[in-house]
């Protein structure tokens, strides 16, 4: 489990395929290298579990002198995200929480639910205005005043947009600090981005559906 509060940027250093020569690259999955912030694998060992842009990942080996740490990434993981596929891409970095950690953001799985587009980002006032449009199958997840997470930040929605046969528009207010300490404040309108709905809303929805299909 995380928090969605973002405790280091990090760098994609090298992106090897799992399997080579055989088949199409695209149905192969990544060794990928990443370069962290120094220090920040001080307290991590293997098999433990970190959040790349809010996709949770297994460390496979660690170099601590270095300050990187591996990790292999399926091809159907790689299908279902945004931005872990290429050497040079900055993520968003956060370790799995611990039991007596502050939840400063919400409960967030590191399971991505889907991608989506950024709209605009434009700096309104002190503050940034993030749009993401959501694809459909998202929409009824989302909420005003409740909770969403972009590329592994945890962030409030100020304002739903439903667009027919499109998905759902998402309004949010960044403030310059998670501007400057995220890779939120690269995106741009196109930009693809991952996606995690609240894990709240996923069990209300289940428990609604299941009601209605068994009464």
């Amino acid at each position: 489990m995380f928090t969605g509060i973002i405790t280091g940027v990090g760098r994609i250093q090298q992106a090897t395929p799992l399997a080579q020569n055989t088949g199409s690259p695209s149905q192969h999955g990544l060794h990928l290298t990443i370069q962290a912030p120094q220090g920040y694998l001080d307290d991590v060992q293997l098999g433990d579990s970190i959040a790349l842009n809010g996709a949770c990942m297994t460390v496979t080996s660690i170099d601590k002198p270095s300050h990187t740490f591996s990790i292999d990434i399926s091809a159907e993981s790689l299908h279902k995200t945004a931005g872990l596929n290429q050497a040079g891409n900055q993520v968003n970095l956060e370790k799995a929480m611990q039991l007596q950690d502050r939840l400063g953001g919400h409960l967030v799985s590191g399971h991505v639910d889907g991608i989506g587009h950024v709209q605009q980002m434009k700096p309104v006032g002190e503050s940034w205005l993030l749009e993401v449009l959501a694809p459909p199958e998202l929409s009824r997840f989302l909420a005003y005043k409740g909770s969403i997470t972009v590329n592994g930040v945890s962030l409030t929605v100020n304002q739903v947009s439903d667009i027919a046969g499109k998905g759902t528009v998402v309004s949010i207010n960044l403030i310059p600090h998670t501007v400057q300490n995220t890779t939120l404040g690269q995106l741009q309108a196109g930009s693809p981005v991952n996606l995690e709905i609240d894990l709240i809303a996923r069990y209300v929805e289940r428990m609604l559906s299941a009601t209605q299909a068994f009464s």
